[in-house]
């Protein structure tokens, strides 16, 4: 999952638990002994959020559902949209707060413990100001920036920033697909969340 969603499914856990969520693609190996407890757990579950994602029958078929080259990258690619469907979608998950209310507050939060985050994060986060992120997830002008801008991290050329074409091409499938595996992320994530929690 991309980072709007990663957040929405990690923040009903707390502040902690939420910073190391967010720092889920940016940290590698085991997480860092000195972190709060709820911070170690917010990282773990942001990777079995991934696992979960990825073996998802639904997801599986969206991925599948790609052209080569782009399939190569369609789980890259899928992340992305999610988080622009979820926009779309989002007072049915999150009914009690505005998106644009629940992007500030989020800023917000990474932006009071930037210091303690990796810097690779902390550029991210930057960037996210820039481009009005997570909120404008749902502006396909900000997702061709955002796709472009993946082109140029990735370690080889890829037609990645090439993406959204194809996506609208498909829109109607891959809505289908993310309908049926969202909500069902939904639950798996409110289930993991107190089981993490209560170990913590």
């Amino acid at each position: 999952m991309n980072h709007l969603a990663h957040a929405l499914l990690a923040d009903a856990a707390g502040v902690e638990f939420a910073l190391g969520s967010a720092q889920g693609d940016f940290v590698h190996g085991r997480p860092n002994p000195a972190w709060p407890e709820a911070r170690q757990a917010g990282l773990r579950f942001h990777r079995a959020i991934d696992r979960f994602t990825d073996a998802h029958p639904a997801v599986v078929a969206a991925r599948n559902g790609f052209e080569p080259p782009l399939r190569r990258y369609a789980g890259i690619i899928l992340d992305v949209w999610f988080d622009h469907l979820l926009v779309r979608e989002w007072s049915r998950y999150r009914a009690e707060e505005s998106l644009p209310a629940f992007s500030r507050r989020w800023l917000a939060l990474l932006d009071a413990h930037a210091a303690e985050l990796p810097e690779s994060l902390r550029g991210f986060l930057a960037w996210m100001h820039a481009h009005d992120l997570p909120e404008a997830y749902g502006d396909e002008a900000a997702l061709d920036a955002v796709f472009h801008a993946l082109a140029l991290r990735l370690s080889r050329p890829s037609p990645v920033g090439d993406a959204l074409p194809a996506l609208r091409d498909h829109a109607e499938v891959i809505q289908r697909h993310f309908d049926a595996f969202f909500p069902e992320l939904v639950v798996h994530a409110r289930d993991l969340r107190r089981a993490l929690l209560a170990q913590a």
